[in-house]
């Protein structure tokens, strides 16, 4: 299986543990993957799209925490990253997990750094189902 994981370096401590996990994970179930850093979440679905556009991949995760402020500004990152990324997955069929954390603190994030590895598996998960599919036509 070939992995990408698209990570956000914004809120860079939280994210850095979840990308961790992610790592952790993958390489658990015998992946290497390809990680790409970008500035926050809303920049996370066109790297995705970039991945996808290559062909190199079987999967794809994207790993970041959107924390709420004091603003709307959160609704909207946490809304269009989330679109985005379904965005992605339909336009190219392929497997795109959701690890971007929104959560109304760091606290509530950081108790959360597990779901950078739930995400790896569901993309890996969803993989394995689309090759079983086509192998089945």
């Amino acid at each position: 299986m070939r992995l990408g994981i698209v990570a956000s370096r914004f809120n860079e401590r939280i994210a850095a543990g979840l990308l961790e996990q992610a790592r952790a994970a993958a390489r658990k179930l015998g992946v290497e993957p390809v990680v790409l850093s970008v500035p926050g979440a809303l920049e996370i679905p066109l790297a995705l799209q970039w991945m996808a556009q290559s062909g190199r991949f079987d999967a794809l995760v994207a790993i970041g925490a959107v924390i709420r402020g004091d603003t709307y500004h959160f609704e909207v990152v946490a809304n269009e990253s989330a679109r985005g990324l379904m965005d992605v997955a339909l336009e190219f069929g392929l497997p795109v997990a959701n690890g971007i954390l929104t959560t109304d603190d760091e606290a509530q994030a950081k108790a959360r750094l597990a779901k950078g590895a739930e995400a790896v598996q569901v993309a890996l998960e969803m993989a394995k189902l689309k090759a079983r599919l086509c192998e089945e036509r």
